[in-house]
């Protein structure tokens, strides 16, 4: 049987543009040498084609290595691709909509800010929360910055996984961890980074 929180303890968001050039492919396999436990693809422009190519692709090396795989907002993708599951914003596709045409099994996770949505996620059967924007980042230009403590009250207002997101590093995931979440969600810190699986594999380190 899965078990969510181990798979959210490393939660490595994929990107073509922070990931400096190297492919999708390679940003995930090296991601998942370094100790990722969890991938997610991101794209916000490309076609719906592409997008499902790039999502085949990604969920062959996850299913080889073991990692779960998340679509980022496009349901429609994830279910063609037979992804583990999607993770959807607060202006995506309503939670409500989207369980009406998943199969069992399916991981929904949905981004959340506040203890008023974490209750509304819960209540609409959510697997996990991505809470953030904790520590600030540069990947979401509307991203609004909650903190420590906004992060703090919503693991504490819910029984679901939260995993932190927003400026996370090897400086701050043990702030992140210590309040309350199971694990981080990270772009920059890995993709970006020269070494993408040293930079996985240092962060997975602090991460019980």
């Amino acid at each position: 049987m899965l078990d969510l929180k181990d798979k959210l303890k490393l939660y490595v968001i994929l990107d073509r543009i922070l990931g400096k050039g190297v492919p999708l492919r390679e940003q995930a396999r090296l991601a998942i040498a370094g100790g990722a436990t969890a991938i997610q693809l991101r794209d916000k422009v490309m076609k719906g084609r592409d997008f499902y190519r790039a999502a085949l692709i990604v969920k062959e090396v996850c299913s080889e290595r073991g990692a779960l795989f998340i679509v980022n907002d496009r349901l429609d993708v994830a279910l063609a691709a037979d992804a583990d599951g999607v993770h959807l914003g607060q202006e995506d596709l309503p939670l409500q909509a989207a369980k009406k045409i998943t199969p069992p099994g399916f991981i929904i996770g949905i981004s959340v800010r506040t203890p008023a949505q974490a209750a509304a996620a819960e209540r609409g059967g959510a697997a996990y929360l991505g809470v953030g924007d904790v520590f600030g980042t540069s990947s979401k230009s509307d991203a609004k910055t909650i903190g420590i403590e906004g992060l703090e009250e919503v693991c504490k207002s819910t029984s679901l996984p939260c995993v932190a997101i927003g400026g996370i590093g090897a400086h701050n995931v043990k702030r992140a961890l210590q309040a309350g979440a199971v694990g981080v969600a990270v772009i920059s810190a890995v993709v970006s980074q020269k070494d993408i699986c040293g930079a996985a594999s240092t962060l997975r380190s602090l991460i019980p």
